[in-house]
């Protein structure tokens, strides 16, 4: 196993160094830092190195790292790291300069970079992440935005580490829910072109010739099958704009509204994605809340932040009413997709004046029923892929033996 030399910081702020074995820097990091230290430096040592294992030095961003993507892990790390440093009294400026040699993502680092300078420039610390939505979410903005204005960025940074992990583990949970599904619908069209281009042509001159009235089913499939033999270029062409068409329209306000408002009417998957909206509502509120954000202020930070543009849009209404001091819970009953539980809590937050402990514990509850739904979407969704299975196998039965059918009782009455 690799090992890992590294210089630390104790809370104290005394300097100590020593090695640690792990699988790769990341994990060497975690080591460090589950020791209460806070990592300097931290690099492969040569022995390892040469051991047939590519060093783990940091390396520097080139042209390629644009093109890259930055793993979630590498956030959270940079986050959890960045907290930790804070919290220790380190400077926002010296923390960056430590941390921009812990990461092993070049893009990650060249923005560490970037908003090091930025802040030194004197640009305030939200603004110097915002330049950088690429690799840090509104979300993650707006929560740094929160934490600057309320002098509390450490506690924001803690809460936004849970948000962050908690969202990673649900979207791995839905890919993994959707990969037997997905694979299935592959699989599915595939078999379906495989009947259309290979099995059903053996039987087209054979019907066509019997001078028979075909029926509804098979004259589809014989007008798809023309289709897909004697316009498959233009088909293709047509299939790779569309898909280029609404990707750049789902760019714009109009297309992230219909996309997002499409995605919360989805028969099993909008109900798990309005309740993850929920939970995050609920959760940065309550931050924003314990950090003295007023309310018309969390409400802004709040519409950048909840990642659907249909939600979104319901918080311009909800502004002009908290203008005119109708409280929370009023407004939200007016509003869509906010489920009456939430809309409750809040109220009986409001009335109790334990708003926040309120908002905690919707978040925990949403929490919990994202993890449910999610668990049990495969089972939600297989009856779905049996009925579409059974509907392409059925379509394709009725189109073949109909029109056989017919062919023997025409040429038993000819008899």
């Amino acid at each position: 196993m690799p090992v890992f030399a590294y210089k630390a910081l104790t809370d104290s702020g005394s300097k100590v160094s020593g090695s640690v074995e792990a699988e790769s820097l990341e994990a060497a990091q975690r080591l460090i830092l589950d020791k209460g230290l806070i990592p300097s430096s931290v690099r492969q040592t040569r022995a390892a190195a040469a051991s047939g294992k590519p060093g783990s030095g940091a390396r520097a961003p080139g042209f390629l790292s644009r093109f890259e993507s930055v793993k979630a892990q590498d956030v959270i790390l940079f986050t959890k790291q960045l907290r930790t440093m804070l919290a220790a009294g380190i400077a926002v400026v010296q923390t960056l300069e430590v941390l921009e040699n812990q990461t092993e993502s070049p893009k990650l680092r060249a923005a560490i970079i970037a908003i090091a300078q930025d802040i030194r420039q004197g640009t305030s610390l939200y603004k110097a992440f915002f330049k950088h939505t690429n690799v840090f979410s509104p979300l993650y903005c707006n929560m740094v935005r929160a934490g600057e204005i309320s002098g509390t960025l450490t506690d924001v940074l803690e809460r936004l580490i849970y948000i962050v992990e908690h969202e990673h583990k649900v979207k791995q949970d839905i890919k993994s829910a959707l990969t037997y599904p997905f694979i299935v619908l592959i699989a599915l069209v595939i078999a379906f072109f495989v009947l259309i281009l290979f099995v059903f042509p053996n039987f087209i001159n054979l019907f066509q010739n019997a001078h028979i009235e075909l029926p509804l089913p098979t004259r589809i499939m014989i007008g798809i099958h023309g289709v897909l033999i004697h316009w498959w270029p233009l088909l293709l062409v047509g299939v790779g704009g569309g898909v280029f068409g609404l990707a750049s329209w789902f760019r714009t306000i109009q297309g992230r509204f219909f996309r997002d408002t499409l995605l919360l009417r989805l028969p099993i998957l909008g109900k798990v994605f309005t309740k993850a909206a929920m939970a995050r509502f609920a959760s940065i509120f309550a931050i924003l809340q314990a950090s003295g954000v007023t309310v018309l202020e969390s409400m802004e930070i709040i519409s950048g932040t909840i990642g659907n543009a249909a939600i979104s849009a319901q918080f311009d209404t909800l502004k002009e009413k908290l203008e005119q001091g109708r409280g929370l819970a009023e407004p939200l009953r007016s509003a869509r997709y906010f489920t009456p539980m939430l809309i409750t809590m809040i109220a009986i937050g409001e009335e109790s004046g334990q708003l926040e402990d309120m908002l905690k514990e919707a978040a925990r509850h949403y929490d919990y029923e994202v993890e449910y739904s999610v668990s049990k979407m495969s089972e939600l969704i297989g009856p779905v892929l049996v009925a579409g299975l059974t509907g392409v196998v059925g379509f394709f039965a009725l189109s073949v033996f109909l029109p056989l059918t017919d062919l023997m009782q025409h040429s038993m009455s000819g008899v």
